[in-house]
């Protein structure tokens, strides 16, 4: 036992591969652990590094492990499924994730705090509760379109449009469909509480913690940008700059050179979709509002400089490139974001 421990969990609903090595390379025991036997196997043992995957259940499972004095690291599947030489079985994944940690270039996952999962849970509730709205929002429209009823664009005409073409009498919508679109009607009405509901509950969150107000500061960066940078990205300090923030983001070009020959392509999309899409979203907001602006900042007059030259896609991606360093700045260095007018 003079070798450092590492053991290598594979993560599942109901069964664990355990791996456990004491040199690298090399697996000196497996075990096959039942959910229930999972902390006892680990109470036992003495502190070691346990390698999981970043998947369902690993925060759950680190902070389980941190707390019986062991040292947890969380590894991106994509990176480690390189390792798995063969047929994917669960001692293959196993002893995939103790190669992958001799990879100094796979950086771990950092672990979640209880009250991280509970804004990241907000936030995909009401992703899902969106998606789901605006897919009865078309499934309405659409049918009434095929009965020759036309519904402007928009969640705010969709209820009053179909109250008024069912009411109708000489509505051409069959009687049969009337309860089946009302119903869906009923449905988008209450998804709409739902995410008002969500949206109170995020603002009663973000007014105790001190880093939403400040990220709140910079130019399209609102309740749900500030509070999903929190739960998702937690610790703003493990980037070493705004670069790196962005890159992790997606929001840096894609990178395809050899020799004397450097092309750069379009972003990379890597890391949250999510985030990702609130900054973009964002970024065109702040542009909107820099073409009406009067007196507008250099950031702005950056941003519209831009727009005229490259077009408003990609201005808009520019922009949320530069809002995620100002964010990292904002956020490190606990100030506010001011621009010279």
């Amino acid at each position: 036992m003079n070798h450092p421990t590492t053991i290598a969990v594979d993560l599942s609903k109901k069964v664990f591969e355990v791996a456990v090595s004491w040199k690298a390379g090399r697996v000196a025991e497996r075990a096959r652990l039942s959910r229930g036997q999972m902390t006892r196997f680990f109470s036992q043992r003495p502190p070691a590094t346990v390698l999981l995957e970043a998947c369902g259940s690993s925060h759950h499972w680190a902070r389980q492990l941190e707390g019986l004095g062991h040292r947890v690291l969380l590894l991106p599947p994509q990176h480690v499924r390189r390792y798995v030489l063969r047929d994917k079985t669960d001692r293959a994944d196993a002893t995939a994730l103790l190669e992958a940690h001799r990879n100094e270039q796979i950086v771990p996952v950092p672990i979640k705090t209880l009250h991280q999962q509970a804004l990241a849970s907000l936030h995909r509730l009401r992703s899902g509760w969106l998606a789901t709205r605006t897919a009865r929002i078309n499934a309405i429209r659409g049918l009434l379109r095929e009965l020759g009823i036309l519904i402007p664009q928009g969640p705010r005409h969709v209820l009053p449009g179909l109250t008024t073409a069912l009411s109708d009498p000489s509505c051409p919508v069959p009687e049969s469909l009337h309860e089946a679109l009302l119903s869906a009607g009923r449905e988008i009405s209450e998804l709409d509480t739902r995410i008002r509901a969500v949206e109170r509950q995020l603002k009663t969150l973000a007014d105790c913690l001190p880093a939403t107000a400040r990220l709140m500061t910079v130019p399209g960066i609102g309740l749900l940008t500030s509070t999903a940078l929190v739960g998702f990205v937690g610790d703003p300090s493990r980037f070493p700059s705004g670069r790196r923030f962005a890159s992790y983001l997606g929001l840096v070009p894609r990178e395809r050179s050899s020799g004397l020959q450097r092309h750069l392509g379009a972003i990379t999309k890597r890391g949250d979709a999510y985030l990702r899409t609130l900054l973009i979203h964002g970024a065109r907001s702040t542009l909107y509002a820099a073409g009406r602006s009067r007196q507008p900042d250099r950031l702005r007059r950056w941003a519209t400089a831009v727009r005229q030259r490259r077009g408003n896609n990609r201005a808009a991606v520019a922009l949320a490139n530069k809002l995620a360093r100002i964010a990292w700045a904002v956020w490190t260095r606990n100030t506010t974001f001011r621009s010279p007018a």
